[in-house]
């Protein structure tokens, strides 16, 4: 396997995930992992964890451009952060006790579905109206929600970026900047704690796919999160309507191929 291939596969993985942070708060485990897994033929837990270490940079500068542009809900961020990580362990421990289910393909559908929602019915909520809702209510709303997507994705162990902006837009009624710099926010954290626990126990990954993978995401999640933060909420609910199908799509193709 040549460093030139590699490089390549790294790369092109890398655009998908990074467009995908930088506009939705998309896991980039969905789409690195599939593609080292297919086209390097690396063992899976290995092409998790750098998936998940490429998610930590990726998301935190996503999370300083959609800061900077007052973009971000950390006070409803923090009890958020807390309540996935908790219930991620939990979720991950009463699935080590269930037989292997059918649910694989569930993040991807969602990145699929997800997509298509936010092209024909976009997010149109207004910082103002945001603003507006109960503040003691919408606590309450973060920490319940924060449990109920930790437990599915660490039961399932994917779609929690997914599932975060669908809860953030949907039920807490965030207007669109704002779920996505919040998602990535908190994504920062169960990524760099996803990737510790991953390198902790599988050992050190191959520092070659790391470095790359992880250069690309960064650089495209910078590029995705600058212009989503620049445009008007009309272009932005396309643009990331657009990226979610397309990746959706190829992440389904990849999975045929394997």
């Amino acid at each position: 396997m040549t460093v030139l291939y590699t490089f390549l596969i790294c790369f092109v993985a890398g655009i998908g995930a990074g467009l995908g942070t930088g506009f939705a708060g998309m896991s980039a485990a969905a789409v690195i992992s599939p593609m080292l897994i297919t086209f390097l033929h690396m063992e899976p837990y290995h092409a998790v964890g750098i998936a998940l270490a490429s998610d930590v940079l990726a998301s935190a500068v996503s999370a300083y451009t959609y800061g900077k542009n007052k973009n971000l809900d950390i006070k409803n961020g923090i009890p958020m952060m807390i309540s996935v990580l908790i219930f991620t362990v939990v979720g991950s421990w009463v699935s080590s006790l269930v037989p292997g289910s059918a649910m694989g393909s569930f993040s991807v559908f969602m990145t699929l579905l997800l997509g298509v929602k936010f092209i024909v019915k976009p997010v149109m909520t207004t910082r103002e109206a945001m603003e507006a809702a109960d503040s003691k209510k919408r606590l309450v709303q973060s920490i319940v929600c924060g449990t109920v997507v930790g437990f599915i994705c660490g039961f399932i162990g994917a779609g929690g970026g997914m599932m975060m902006l669908l809860i953030l837009t949907s039920v807490l009624g965030f207007e669109l900047k704002t779920a996505v710099g919040t998602s990535v926010f908190i994504m920062t954290f169960t990524a760099f704690t996803g990737a510790v626990s991953h390198f902790s126990i599988g050992g050190s990954p191959d520092l070659l796919c790391l470095v790359f993978c992880i250069a690309s995401t960064f650089l495209w999640a910078r590029v995705a999160a600058r212009f989503a933060n620049r445009a008007a909420p009309a272009t932005l609910n396309r643009a990331t309507g657009v990226v979610l199908v397309i990746l959706g799509a190829l992440i389904l193709s990849v999975r045929f191929l394997s």
